[in-house]
This record gives structure tokens, C-alpha cells and sequence, in this order.
């Protein structure tokens, strides 16, 4: 949308030409900012709350892969296999797998859509590597005690899926893929 806008006269009487300017008509919102109110940190990414910012806005949604998702210990942590069926999402979960490596890995296990478990895999390094059919997700640290925080944290995934819990796995903090065991 342009709009025109007129501009003050110069000193001594000069008029400034008229010039267009453009406004934007959505606005561009950082995911924390869509997070209920009081659940991050002011200063870490997300706004204060405010009359202004705890107005509700329109619904951000987002379509997130369906795979079937296995987590499993290894030597140094964990590793998690999302694979998928379908060869499109199979290329989302890749796609989105490459463009967000290197940030962080979470995983929530939800159980009829409230979350359950939220494991936050910041005590390790986590990297991704392609498959044919999807992608594993290897998270594993060099400090012992860290890599016991990673299993337990594994252990207690998988055994939440094993119940019939989903699961979606995040890299920083977008979703990556959703799915059960």
C-alpha cells in the first residue's frame, strides 16, 4: 500500500517534494511473542507484557511433517530417527533440518495436545544427518554427567511415546516433525 505523505517546508520557505512511502500490511512476529503471557523472559527474545502485547493477535500456524519418531540411546547420548512415509514430507523435514542446523534441539512430548515433557537438549551437541526416508538427530556431549542428563532425558521420551504420547521435535524452537512411535 502506498501512501503519499507531505513533507514540511525547508527553512526559507522551500517546499520538499512530496514522496511515496510504503507500509507494510502484516507485520512479521518473533515466535516468542506468540507464547502464553508470563512463560518467557522479557529481554530473551520476547516482549513485556503490555496492554499493547497482551492483546491476542491472529493465529500463527504452522504445518509440521508427520513422521514416525524413534529415540534411542548411544554412546555419548542420544539419537532420534524421524522418518516419514510420504516423499514431501520427507523433504520438508530435510529441508527444515538444514536450514535450522547447528541451534538448539527440544523435544515435547504432548499427550491429547498438552505437553507433557518439554526437554531442552542444550547440554550437548546436537547435529543432523540425512536419510532416505527423513532424518537422525544426534545428540551427544563429552561430559559424562551431561551425557546422563541426555539418556535420562531419552529414557524418559521414549518411554511417554511407548505410552502413546506424541512427540515434536524442535530446532530452535520451530518444529522439525511431529509423530509418535
Amino acid at each position: 500500500m502506498f501512501q503519499d505523505v507531505s513533507v514540511p517546508a525547508l527553512a526559507g520557505g522551500a517546499i520538499r517534494p512530496r514522496r511515496k512511502e510504503s507500509f507494510m500490511s502484516s507485520v512479521m512476529m518473533e515466535r516468542a511473542g506468540m507464547a502464553m503471557q508470563g512463560m518467557s523472559m522479557p529481554g530473551m527474545g520476547a516482549p513485556m507484557a503490555s496492554p499493547v502485547t497482551a492483546m491476542p493477535g491472529a493465529m500463527n500456524w504452522l504445518m509440521v511433517p508427520r513422521c514416525t519418531l524413534k529415540m534411542e540411546k548411544c554412546t555419548g547420548g542420544m539419537k532420534i530417527t524421524c522418518s516419514c512415509d510420504d516423499k514431501m514430507a520427507c523433504g520438508m523435514v530435510q529441508n527444515l533440518c538444514k536450514m535450522l542446523a547447528g541451534g538448539m534441539c527440544s523435544c515435547c512430548v504432548m499427550m491429547n495436545g498438552m505437553m507433557v515433557c518439554c526437554c531442552n537438549l542444550t547440554m550437548g551437541m546436537c547435529k543432523c544427518d540425512m536419510t532416505k526416508d527423513g532424518v537422525t538427530i544426534m545428540c551427544t556431549s563429552g561430559d559424562p554427567k551431561c551425557c546422563e542428563m541426555i539418556q535420562a532425558c531419552c529414557e524418559c521420551m521414549a518411554c511417554m511415546m511407548d505410552a502413546g504420547c506424541t512427540c515434536c521435535v524442535m530446532m530452535n524452537n520451530t518444529p522439525v516433525c511431529c509423530g509418535c512411535c
